[in-house]
């Protein structure tokens, strides 16, 4: 029997809601060589966005490992575990109290993991802030050419190194090209918990969707879900729309549906949105697209982003026939095509890994912004050197069932406050 010579690279991802999870573990296998095992432990932040079980199935990224874990029981298991890659897959305050404290545990260290970071989707708002809270990472990811000169524009702008910044491409882009028309026509509406926020707004692209199934009774209009009420995502969702469309008199063509979005889009002849990454999803596949501008073009639903696509359009035209021809230039330039998307990554981790790296650098430090980074730290439990708190959560051991159940019951109690009280609070300040 010949030898076994393909290597192992040990991988750790760090994330904090279904949707990181999902971009760190495919990330995490795309930035390794094609020659290369990928040994990958999971570590899930605990906090009101942790997945549950349902989720992390539905997100289909399987690990050879996965637990749930507190800030400083992350950076312990980092001092003892010896990983060649840690990827870290959180919201930009997340990343950053974590450097401060990997470059604590491994201060001592001859030779110490490459660090990944880098965003999930299309990055629409707070440019600066969590490009910030990301610096210091050995490697940036930037989804696509012009997130790349963005990105360099604000280091360099503010004096960073810039030298991080890796441009590769959305990491769950895949699936088979679009093969022509369904029978029935399939219209997909891909939900986002966030965008838009208030009822009003999501009551009416709701009832939008349902009048495109009564126009159209011989299509199919499916409503794509995110997450089921309790659960949250990346964002917090006040008004779930399955709540919302339990009120309305929908026609038998119309469907809400939960599950991998790729499974969805493998049925779809229309993906509709306001801004979800799903357009893009949809674009690589080259399926119609179209980026809804009935509430306006706007930095606040994010759909600016798509000005120049090509793909924004309205419920009216839609409801005429309309469909969208994406602008190709434009879409060059987003990271929605893969080929060769990741060779830049997978060859500046194999640099990196090949010397002793110095110490871990973000741009924030007690001394650059004194009045901000303490702040950020402590809410993961951090002392502005890295070290854990007085009263940070124990490291080193499991929770026992007594303290499952109450972390069960907080977190169900904060998701009830989140879709139940605020908007009934939101209200009566309104009258």
């Amino acid at each position: 029997m010949p030898a076994r010579t393909t290597k192992t690279r040990r991988v750790a991802v760090l994330a904090d809601s279904d949707t990181r999870w999902k971009w760190g573990a495919l990330t995490a296998r795309r930035i390794a060589p094609e020659d290369t095992d990928v040994r990958l432990d999971g570590y899930l932040l605990r906090g009101r966005a942790t997945p549950t079980p349902r989720q992390l199935q539905e997100v289909g990224v399987p690990a050879d490992s996965l637990r749930e874990v507190t800030t400083a029981e992350f950076l312990d298991a980092m001092a003892r575990q010896p990983y060649d890659v840690v990827v870290l897959a959180l919201v930009g305050g997340g990343v950053q109290a974590v450097l401060h404290g990997l470059k604590r545990v491994w201060e001592d260290r001859e030779r110490r993991p490459v660090v990944v970071t880098g965003y999930v989707g299309v990055v629409y708002e707070k440019l600066a802030d969590g490009l910030l809270l990301r610096h210091g990472a050995d490697l940036v990811l930037a989804n696509s050419r012009q997130d790349a000169e963005r990105f360099r524009a604000v280091y360099e702008g503010v004096g960073a190194d810039a030298s991080a910044v890796t441009e590769v491409a959305l990491p769950f882009l895949g699936g088979e090209p679009y093969p022509g028309e369904h029978d029935p026509y399939t219209v997909v509406f891909a939900a986002q918990p966030s965008v838009p926020e208030n009822r009003r707004d999501r009551t009416y692209l709701l009832e939008r969707l349902v009048r495109h199934a009564r126009l159209h009774p011989e299509r199919e209009v499916l409503l794509k879900l995110r997450s089921r009420p309790g659960e949250h995502t990346t964002h917090i969702e006040e008004l779930p729309y399955q709540k919302l469309a339990g009120k309305l008199s929908a026609p038998d063509n119309f469907q809400l549906v939960y599950g991998h979005m790729g499974e969805v889009l493998d049925r779809a002849d229309l993906l509709v949105t306001v801004s979800s990454t799903a357009a893009l999803e949809s674009l690589h596949r080259r399926i119609p697209t179209a980026v809804l501008t009935d509430l306006g073009v706007r930095e606040a639903l994010g759909n600016h982003h798509f000005v120049g696509s090509g793909c924004l359009a309205s419920w009216d035209q839609l409801d005429a026939g309309h469909r969208p021809e994406p602008d190709e230039e434009w879409v060059a330039r987003q990271g929605v095509a893969t080929d060769g998307a990741f060779d830049a990554a997978r060859e500046r981790i194999a640099g990196l890994l090949a010397r002793p790296l110095p110490p871990l650098t973000p741009y924030y430090t007690p001394a650059t912004a004194p009045g901000y980074l303490p702040a950020v730290l402590a809410r993961h439990h951090l002392a502005p050197d890295g070290s854990p708190l007085p009263g940070a959560p124990a490291t080193g051991r499991a929770p026992g069932p007594v303290r499952q159940i109450v972390r069960r019951a907080a977190r169900g109690a904060y998701r009830h406050g989140v879709q139940r009280v605020a908007p009934v609070i939101r209200r009566m300040g309104e009258l």
